[in-house]
C-alpha cells in the first residue's frame, strides 16, 4: 500500500463510475481527472484553462511511476487543479484518440511512448507534449505552460495551430502505382541488413517480438526456397522462445526484451502479442515440421484458455510486468526457493537447464528462467525436469499474481479467435476450435448492435464506437472460423461486416479506409495508416480480407477495391518496405498462384476429414477453403453447383475461378496444392 503524504480529497475526481481498470486506478488521486468527453471540454472553455491530456494503460509500468510520483501527490494535484482541466484517457479503449496525440508528441520530440502527457487547447488542438517526467521536472513544465497559456495567448494558439495542419498533413496520401514482387524483394533485403545472427530478431535491444516480419518471411521461404530466409526465420523463433521472454511454466510471451539476448523482458504479457505470435509459430510448425514450435503455440493458447479468458468466453487484455510493487517477481526464482520445492535430483537438472546460479541474472539474486544453449528444446520432456516444471507451477499459482487487465477489446479478441481457430487447425484439438466459437458468440451478443461493432466490454457494460480495428480484425477471424468448422453463419457475418465497413470507413477520393467513421465526434483528424505497429495494419489487413471475400464470393465491388488498395498502397510499401509487412503478406497473396479450394461431401466421412484435415494442416496461406455437403443448398459462390463424385468426397482446386478437373484422390490434391508462382531474391 503506498503512504500517501496528503489527506484525501477526491470529491472533484471523475473517474469513479468509468469502466476502464485504467481510469479506475486513477480513481483516488487528488488530480481533479475528467474522462474524454464533452463534460471535460466545456470546463476548459468555461474556466479558460488549458487541458492536460494524460493517455495510458492499466499494465503500462511508467503509467505506474507517474502516478506515484506526481499524480498521487497533493503538490501536483494543486497545480494542475489551480491551471489545468485534466483528462485521462485509456489508450486501448481510446485508439482514436491516442493515434492523433501520439503523433503531435512524437512531432514534438521526435519520439513516443506511455504515459503521454499533452497540453490542448480548449478545442483539443496540442500545442506542447512529451511522455514520461519525473515529478520535479514536471512541476516546471507545468508552472512554464500555465505562464506562457496566461501571458502568450496568441503564440500558444498559432502553436497549435500549426501542428493541426500538420498532422491532417500526415494523413496517409498515395500515387496509384502497379505492384509487383519487387517490394517483396526490398522487404528481404532490409531485414537481412537489421538481422541478428547469434540472437535472432532485428536491430538492437529493446527487441520487441516481430511477428508481421516473420509470418512475411515464412511466405518469402515458402515461394523463393531462399535458406537464408528461413535461417531469419528459425533463428529468432528459436532464440525467443529459449529466452526469458518466454514464461517456461505458464506458457506466454512477455511484451519485449530489454537486452539483445531475449533474456530480461519487460514482464508484461498482452493479449495481442500472444495472439499474433501463437498464430507465427503454428505457421511455422506448418511449414518447417519442428516439433518445438508446435509446442511453443500449444503452450501460449493454453495459457490464453487458463488465465486470459473470461467464463463469458471473451478474453482478456492484458496482465501486468509488476506484482508486490517490483517487476517479474511473479515469474522469477532464487536458488533459495528452488531448493526448498525440489528435490535434489530435480534441483539439479532444472538449474542446470535454465540456468540458475546462487548471484541469478536478475535483481535480488534471482533468476529469470532461459533454456541454456547446450539443450535441445525436447529437453523439456525430460522426467526430473516435467516433475520440477509442474511443482514451480503450483507453486507459483500461490504468489500473489499480476494485476490482470479484464476487459474485453473487439479487435484484441479477434486476433486471438482467429489463432485460436488457427489452433484447432494445424493442432486439431477441439478446445481451441470451441474458444473461438464461444468468443465469436460473445461478441455478437455482447458487443454488436444495431448493426454495428462496439469496441469495449467490462462488468456488463459494452461501450464506444468501434474503429477499423475493431472490424478488420474481427472479420480476418470470422474467415478463419468459418475455414475451420465451415458453419456459413460466420461467413455470412464477416460479409455484413465488410459492407458495414466500406459503409463507415471508406476513402472513395484516395482509397483505402479512414481509422474512425466519418462523424466522429471531438476528434481533430481522421486517421488512415499503412504501417505496422504492434499490430499488423488494420488497412493491411483489410486487404487481405478483401481477396479473401472476392475469391470465397467473387464480388466484382470487393475485387475493385482489393486492386484499387494493392495499387495505393504499391509506393508506400516500396518506399518503407521495413515497416510494412502486412500490406507484403497481402502482396503475396494477390502475386501467388492462390488456390481457391472447394471440397464437397459428407462431413462426418473418414474421407472428408482427412483431406480437411491435410488442407488444415498444410503451409497454404494464399488460398481460400469452402465445404459443403451436397444436400445442402449452397451459400458460398465458390461451392455452388459443385457436386460429389460416385458419392465420394471431391474436391475442386481453382485459380480465378478457373477449376481443374475435381478428384476424390489426397494424393493428386497434395500434388495440385503445392504449385506456387516462385520468385527470386537475388
Amino acid at each position: 500500500m503506498v503512504q500517501r503524504n496528503f489527506q484525501k480529497t477526491t470529491s472533484s475526481n471523475r473517474l469513479g463510475k468509468e469502466k476502464s481498470p485504467y481510469l479506475l486506478q486513477h480513481k483516488d488521486n487528488p488530480v481533479a481527472w475528467y474522462a474524454w468527453g464533452g463534460e471535460a471540454f466545456e470546463a476548459a472553455r468555461a474556466q479558460n484553462k488549458p487541458i492536460f491530456l494524460s493517455i495510458g494503460y492499466s499494465t503500462c509500468h511508467w503509467c505506474h511511476v507517474m502516478e506515484k510520483e506526481s499524480f498521487e501527490e497533493q503538490e501536483v494535484a494543486q497545480v494542475l487543479n489551480q491551471h489545468f482541466i485534466s483528462i485521462k484517457v485509456d489508450r486501448e479503449e481510446r485508439p482514436d484518440v491516442d493515434k492523433i496525440y501520439m503523433d503531435a508528441v512524437v512531432a514534438m520530440t521526435g519520439h513516443g511512448g506511455w504515459p503521454m502527457s499533452m497540453f490542448l487547447t480548449s478545442d483539443l488542438k496540442p500545442f506542447f507534449g512529451g511522455t514520461y517526467w519525473p515529478k520535479n521536472q514536471f512541476l516546471v513544465v507545468l508552472n512554464q505552460v500555465a505562464h506562457s497559456w496566461n501571458t502568450e495567448r496568441q503564440k500558444v494558439e498559432g502553436m497549435s495551430e500549426q501542428m493541426v495542419q500538420h498532422l491532417r498533413a500526415q494523413v496517409s496520401k498515395t500515387t496509384p502505382q502497379e505492384f509487383s514482387d519487387k517490394n517483396l524483394i526490398l522487404a528481404y533485403k532490409e531485414a537481412l541488413r537489421s538481422f541478428d545472427s547469434t540472437n535472432g530478431g532485428f536491430g538492437h535491444a529493446p527487441k520487441f517480438p516481430p511477428s508481421t516480419k516473420l509470418q512475411l518471411l515464412l511466405r518469402m521461404a515458402r515461394r523463393t526456397q531462399n535458406p537464408k530466409v528461413l535461417e531469419m526465420i528459425e533463428v529468432t523463433l528459436d532464440q525467443m522462445a529459449r529466452g526469458g521472454i518466454y514464461d517456461h511454466l505458464g506458457g506466454g510471451f512477455h511484451r519485449y526484451s530489454t537486452d539483445e539476448q531475449w533474456l530480461t523482458p519487460h514482464f508484461e504479457k498482452m493479449l495481442y502479442d500472444n495472439a499474433s505470435l501463437s498464430w507465427t509459430y503454428l505457421e511455422a510448425y506448418q511449414l518447417t515440421h519442428k516439433e518445438m514450435y508446435r509446442e511453443v503455440a500449444r503452450e501460449i493458447l493454453d495459457y490464453v484458455l487458463r488465465d486470459m479468458t473470461s467464463p463469458e468466453g471473451g478474453f482478456y487484455s492484458a496482465e501486468d510486468a509488476d506484482s508486490e510493487g517490483e517487476e517479474g517477481k511473479f515469474y522469477v526464482w532464487t536458488e533459495a526457493e528452488l531448493k526448498k520445492h525440489l528435490t535434489e535430483q530435480e534441483f539439479h537438472q532444472f538449474s542446470k537447464v535454465y540456468g540458475v546460479a546462487s548471484h541469478g541474472n536478475f535483481e535480488h539474486g534471482a533468476t529469470i528462467l532461459n533454456l541454456q544453449k547446450e539443450f535441445s528444446w525436447g529437453i523439456k520432456k525430460d522426467p526430473l525436469l516435467h516433475s520440477a516444471h509442474q511443482k514451480l507451477f503450483q507453486v507459483r499459482k500461490k504468489r500473489i499474481h499480476p494485476y490482470k487487465d479484464d476487459k474485453v477489446l473487439t479487435d484484441w479478441n479477434g486476433l486471438m479467435m482467429a489463432s485460436m481457430a488457427k489452433g484447432y487447425q494445424v493442432l486439431r484439438d477441439e478446445k481451441y476450435l470451441k474458444a473461438a466459437q464461444k468468443a465469436a458468440s460473445f461478441i455478437e451478443r455482447k458487443l454488436y448492435k444495431d448493426g454495428k461493432l462496439l469496441k469495449r466490454y467490462r462488468e456488463g457494460e459494452a461501450h464506444f464506437e468501434g474503429t477499423l480495428d475493431d472490424y478488420v480484425y474481427l472479420i480476418f477471424a470470422l474467415l478463419t472460423l468459418y475455414e475451420s468448422d465451415f458453419n456459413v453463419k460466420w461467413f455470412r457475418w464477416a460479409r455484413e461486416l465488410q459492407k458495414t465497413q466500406d459503409q463507415l470507413f471508406w476513402d472513395s477520393k484516395e482509397g483505402g479506409y479512414f481509422f474512425t467513421v466519418p462523424d466522429a465526434p471531438h476528434l481533430i483528424r481522421r486517421s488512415k495508416e499503412y504501417h505496422d505497429e504492434a499490430r499488423p495494419n488494420s488497412n493491411a489487413v483489410s486487404l487481405l480480407n478483401l481477396l479473401r471475400f472476392h475469391d470465397v464470393a467473387f464480388e466484382k465491388e470487393t475485387q475493385e477495391k482489393a486492386q484499387k488498395m494493392l495499387q495505393v498502397t504499391s509506393e508506400f510499401s516500396g518506399k518503407y518496405p521495413g515497416a510494412v509487412s502486412q500490406i507484403l503478406i497481402a502482396l503475396d497473396y494477390a502475386l501467388d498462384s492462390s488456390k481457391e479450394i472447394a471440397v464437397i461431401g459428407e462431413s462426418r466421412s473418414v474421407e472428408t476429414q482427412n483431406i480437411l484435415s491435410f488442407l488444415h494442416q498444410e503451409f497454404l496461406p494464399n488460398k481460400v477453403l469452402a465445404f459443403s455437403s451436397e444436400k445442402e443448398a449452397s451459400y458460398l459462390p465458390l461451392t455452388d453447383k459443385k457436386t460429389m463424385l460416385q458419392k465420394k468426397t471431391a474436391v475442386y482446386i481453382c485459380e480465378n475461378q478457373i477449376c481443374k478437373l475435381p478428384t476424390t484422390d489426397l494424393n493428386i490434391v497434395k500434388k495440385q496444392v503445392a504449385e506456387f508462382k516462385k520468385y527470386s531474391l537475388e
